[in-house]
């Protein structure tokens, strides 16, 4: 049966806009020059595409031949670059002034970094800011800097509690766990009385976000400039997840491609259940335990910790690369592939949850049932710190959780080191 998004899923969408970014400092960025009329562009656009190529990015090249027969004059170049070498690989490129892309896809969380760098163009009066009050307010806000838009929504994810319903309901659960010591629970008693593994852990440090928002700890306190990785809160995140593994809750993390490893055991029945995100929808789907019976694969929040239940907010912004030599052909490419209909047909065939209000009613969107799915999960997103340092903590973050994983250091020192690691990072924030 066809599921429809409903009015009160559309409006769990928009309550991601209860709250507001504040923008960053420095003003890299002057104002564009005016855009030409559509029809008299041409060029070529080089874009990078940063989802995963075999499950999103046929879609994502359909839409640009769309494009392409509409702008017939404008030529697209894509490149499918893998999203953990892109970050490096543009900063790389804009320095060097040889190379980059004309059009980037953009994790949320490096939007400020790029924009204080100089390296992206400002949008604010270009083709490519369209129609900017059908935009989700949080998801549009990643996209800006110091009161300028550097980057457009393109879509909106979180973390959810994905689950085998078939293992849950034999180890004696008709529901997911709803709380983190449920999940401990549950785990457990699928790993006794199923012989499957209960959890399977991502080692990453986005990955590690639910765990510390749950106990009311974050990165940092941005209003304050206080680094909050090692409080009290954040320490008693983290031993929830040491606790899932020393106690068996948890299968032995893989320390190496721990996300295709946490992926494949769940998509074939190795494992009941994972944190994941809407951009693993078709993978599962295509799983052998998901492919030839859809609904076994159910999504809920993730479980609350004692402070709350609370996953970040991810995503992918569209951005401009200020060196272009086809800047008006990029925000006509951007515009178009920012539209409600291309985010309603990534909806439709992938699952991807939609930037634009609009969007959610479409038809291609409704006749996917996944994104109505993830309403409940997107009303526990937490917003991430906007600022351009925002990219550069995980990475001492996943370094401290590998290793905690791998049984070589506890929650206090590692998050102690954590902290101090970001002392180094953002200069004058106190701990």
């Amino acid at each position: 049966m066809r599921r429809v998004l409903t009015s009160a899923a559309v409006a769990a969408a928009l309550a991601l806009a209860v709250t507001a970014c504040g923008d960053g400092s420095g003003d890299p960025g002057s104002a564009p020059a005016k855009s030409a009329a559509p029809a008299e562009v041409s060029g070529t656009v080089t874009w990078w595409d940063t989802s995963d190529a075999t499950t999103e990015g046929p879609v994502f090249q359909e839409i640009v031949k769309d494009f392409e027969a509409k702008y017939p004059k404008i030529k697209v170049n894509y490149v499918n670059v893998p999203f953990a070498e892109a970050r490096d690989k543009f900063k790389t490129a804009a320095q060097s002034g040889s190379g980059a892309p004309d059009v980037l896809r953009t994790d949320v969380g490096w939007v400020a970094e790029f924009a204080s760098l100089g390296y992206l163009a400002p949008l604010d009066g270009t083709p490519a800011v369209d129609k900017p009050e059908e935009f989700l307010p949080v998801p549009a806000a990643s996209g800006k800097y110091n009161g300028k838009t550097y980057g457009v929504p393109q879509v909106t994810d979180t973390l959810g509690l994905l689950y085998n319903k078939e293992l849950l309901k034999k180890a004696g659960y008709d529901e997911p766990p709803a709380t983190m010591a449920d999940l401990k629970k549950a785990a457990l008693d699928v790993k006794s009385k199923t012989g499957a593994g209960g959890l399977a852990l991502n080692v990453d440090a986005y990955f590690l976000l639910p765990f510390i928002y749950g106990e009311g700890g974050d990165f940092v306190d941005v209003q304050n400039k206080k680094i909050t990785i090692s409080s009290p809160q954040s320490v008693a995140g983290v031993k929830i997840v040491e606790d899932l593994i020393t106690s068996g809750a948890a299968v032995k993390p893989a320390l190496q491609d721990s996300y295709t490893n946490a992926e494949t055991a769940f998509k074939d029945g190795k494992v009941a259940m994972i944190f994941n995100g809407p951009w693993s929808n078709a993978d599962n789907l295509g799983g052998k335990v998901f492919k030839d019976n859809p609904d076994n694969f159910g999504v809920a929040p993730v479980p609350a910790g004692s402070a709350k239940a609370g996953s970040p907010l991810g995503g992918h912004d569209y951005t401009v690369y200020a060196g272009s030599k086809n800047l008006d052909a990029s925000y006509l490419f951007v515009q178009f592939m920012d539209s409600a209909e291309s985010q309603a047909k990534v909806a439709g065939k992938l699952g991807l949850l939609p930037t634009r209000q609009p969007a959610y009613s479409a038809s291609e969107a409704t006749a996917n049932p996944k994104i109505a799915q993830w309403a409940k999960p997107m009303e526990t997103a937490v917003e991430r710190p906007w600022i351009p340092e925002a990219a550069s903590l995980f990475q001492p973050l996943v370094e401290g959780y590998q290793k905690l994983a791998g049984g070589q250091t506890a929650t206090e020192p590692m998050l102690t080191d954590v902290a101090t690691a970001y002392q180094g990072i953002l200069k004058g924030w106190s701990l």
